[in-house]
């Protein structure tokens, strides 16, 4: 297969190179702002060919497609930091929204016919009703976000362009997503981040956490990227399915398993932003749809994935 993987040097793009490459048998291309990999993906350089486009120019984003012709596009680019959303609530949109819509229409324009996956997030639905149900793909959605506003309306926007003009779109909605070269911007390798960091010195160390009494559907990152290629090879063409464990993890229960693999004292300082009141408090998947189609299970446990974690931050230089 042909493989165009828009976002590319993100979290999820380089896990979904690694297992793709493992599979064998694809030649991938990957689309991305810039025209580098950064170097702590810089051993992914000859299994993919990178080019750096920007989605919401037209001629860039037809020009991607024409050169890497492909027979799957996963569309992973976009706008990913909830908090950050409140702060510019302009840019997550553009990227979320304008760019789904400027790689859609520059698809339509060409004459090739691929498979496209649209990588949604679980946060689309918001708070469930009652509060603490499992969210299926009939959930209504509530999104409390900038960034899960602007990735719903591109989600949905996703099942217009499969009815007219009739593009081949499955979508695929991600809950939380855990594993090692994640962002310290979230909340595990954040925690994981501060106790290596603490480990390096050598002393006891208060580490600084936001609210910690949200939940949290975890699933490891090696695991939600197994299920792309399931849901491209058998996927109804407009449907939606849920990847995700369908367990919810309290934030504050993650970082006590973490700060009990800390090889130095750890105390918790836990400051709440007010602008993330109107975050979702729980959410948890109801992923039987994507499992009856297409057979996936998550694999990874959560200990592993929290030990892999903070052994990767462990690795870095201080």
């Amino acid at each position: 297969m042909r493989i165009l993987i828009t976002g590319i040097t993100g979290f999820v793009g380089g896990h979904l190179v690694e297992h793709l490459a493992a599979a064998g048998g694809h030649a991938l291309f990957g689309i991305a702002r810039h025209r580098e990999w950064p170097a702590h993906l810089a051993h992914l350089a000859p299994l993919a060919r990178l080019s750096p486009v920007d989605l919401c120019s037209p001629a860039d984003a037809e020009r991607a497609i024409r050169d890497a012709n492909p027979d799957w596009i996963i569309h992973l680019a976009g706008y990913a930091n909830t908090g950050g959303s409140f702060k510019e609530p302009d840019r997550a949109w553009a990227e979320n929204l304008t760019a789904t819509r400027t790689l859609y229409d520059a698809l339509a324009r060409t004459s090739l016919k691929p498979r496209v996956l649209f990588v949604s997030t679980g946060l689309i639905y918001g708070e469930p009703d009652p509060p603490g149900d499992a969210c299926d793909e009939r959930t209504t959605l509530k999104p409390a976000s900038p960034y899960a506003a602007s990735k719903a309306a591109a989600d949905v926007m996703s099942y217009q362009y499969a009815r007219s003009p009739g593009l081949d779109i499955v979508r695929v909605r991600l809950f939380n997503q855990i594993g090692p070269r994640q962002s310290a911007d979230f909340a595990v390798p954040n925690f994981a981040r501060q106790i290596a960091a603490a480990e390096r010195s050598g002393k006891a160390a208060e580490i600084v956490t936001g609210d910690l009494s949200a939940q949290r559907d975890f699933t490891d990152v090696r695991d939600v990227v197994a299920a792309f290629p399931l849901v491209l090879e058998r996927g109804v063409r407009g449907e939606a399915y849920n990847a995700a464990r369908g367990e919810a993890y309290r934030i504050q229960d993650l970082l006590d398993r973490l700060v009990a693999q800390a090889r130095v004292p750890i105390s918790v300082k836990q400051t709440i932003e007010p602008g993330r009141k109107a975050d979702t408090s729980v959410t948890r998947a109801d992923a039987r749809k994507l499992r009856t189609a297409t057979g996936w299970q998550p694999r990874v446990p959560i200990e592993r994935s929290l030990t892999d974690v903070i052994d990767y931050w462990r690795a870095q230089p201080s």
